[in-house]
């Protein structure tokens, strides 16, 4: 059974999807917060009642909330009707109903992943040289662990985190133009 914050995660990254489609410009903020917010609850399933696992929930909830209202606004520029239309997928979600499926992912966690810190995953298109990420993990305080040549886990605080999955991004944009 998915949890209300899931299902919400899945609404808001379906709109955020066809704002985007649309050629809304999107803050960039979002996008990566997103990843985080999923990373977060996911983290959560594994032991939904240790302390920091439960604030970490709390937090991502609260981003949530705020990438909602966001978005929305931007939203409400297509007219009424398409707010209404997710408004309503977002009560649905929120009443626990399940409004969209996960896809079927290749995401494996580890059971042995530091009790405290926040955990990030990137898959990449290709390969790329250990060293870069290396240098990333170690310049912003970050665990790193290697599960296969494109798919690398990162274990730290929630900033360093975040500035090193900024740091890592423009592996994905030198991947575009192959």
């Amino acid at each position: 059974m998915s949890l209300p914050s899931e299902q919400n995660w899945l609404v808001l990254n379906h709109l955020l999807k066809d704002l985007t489609k649309k050629g809304y410009e999107i803050p960039s903020g979002i996008n990566p917060e997103m990843g985080l917010i999923r990373s977060t609850i996911s983290s959560y399933h594994r032991d939904p009642s240790h302390p920091d696992l439960i604030n970490g929930l709390a937090k991502a909830e609260m981003s949530l909330n705020n990438i909602q209202a966001t978005l929305l606004s931007i939203a409400e520029k297509e007219g009424d009707e398409y707010e209404d239309y997710w408004l309503d997928l977002l009560k649905q979600a929120m009443q626990g109903k399940e409004v969209f499926e996960f896809a079927d992912s290749r995401s494996k966690f580890l059971a042995n992943t530091p009790p405290g810190l926040t955990t990030g995953r990137i898959t990449l298109l290709e390969a790329i040289a250990e060293e870069r990420v290396q240098e990333i993990a170690e310049w912003e305080g970050l665990i790193i662990e290697f599960e296969d040549d494109v798919t690398i886990q990162l274990h730290g605080d929630k900033p360093d985190l975040q500035s090193g999955l900024k740091e890592m991004g423009s592996f994905f944009l030198e991947q575009k133009g192959d």
